[in-house]
This record gives structure tokens, C-alpha cells and sequence, in this order.
């Protein structure tokens, strides 16, 4: 849908700052509502779809698990049963 909204999760990134996750909300938005830039009518509800957004989409990617890349957490992943036998 929004081929220029890169992906945020390891491999692909390590880093993933508040910016990227803002501005990858803000595209999903203004590809969805079809506004650029909303009225002044519509900018709550504008805002607060990036907002909400914005914080699933951080929440997603705190609660991923890609295996092969320990999560922030501190904890490490777990290797799979093919990598232990190697």
C-alpha cells in the first residue's frame, strides 16, 4: 500500500528512532484518508489517527520477536532447533 514507508525491525534497521515511527504513521494517514495535508475541519481526527498509529505502531515493534536478533529488552532469543544442531 505505502511502498515508501520502510520497514522498521531488524534485519532490516536496528535503530528505529520516534521520527521514523511519526513519519511512517503520517504516510499510512495521508495514504488512507487521501488528504496531504487535512482542512481545518478535519486536523483532530488527522492528528489523532497519527497519534493512534504511532503508538501501535511502536507497540508492535517492542513486542515482536525476530528470531535471530535478540529483542532491546535485555533478553536474548532463543536459537531454533536447526541452529542448535549446527
Amino acid at each position: 500500500m505505502c511502498r515508501s514507508i520502510k520497514t522498521l525491525r531488524p534485519p532490516f534497521t536496528e535503530a528505529v528512532t520516534n521520527q521514523d515511527v511519526q513519519a511512517a504513521a503520517l504516510q499510512y494517514v495521508r495514504k488512507i484518508s487521501g488528504f496531504r495535508a487535512p482542512a481545518a475541519h478535519n486536523q483532530a481526527a488527522f492528528e489523532e489517527a497519527v497519534s493512534a498509529v504511532a503508538h501501535a505502531t511502536q507497540h508492535l515493534l517492542d513486542d515482536l520477536v525476530v528470531r535471530g536478533h535478540a529483542p532491546d529488552r535485555g533478553v536474548r532469543s532463543e536459537p531454533s532447533p536447526a541452529a542448535q544442531r549446527r
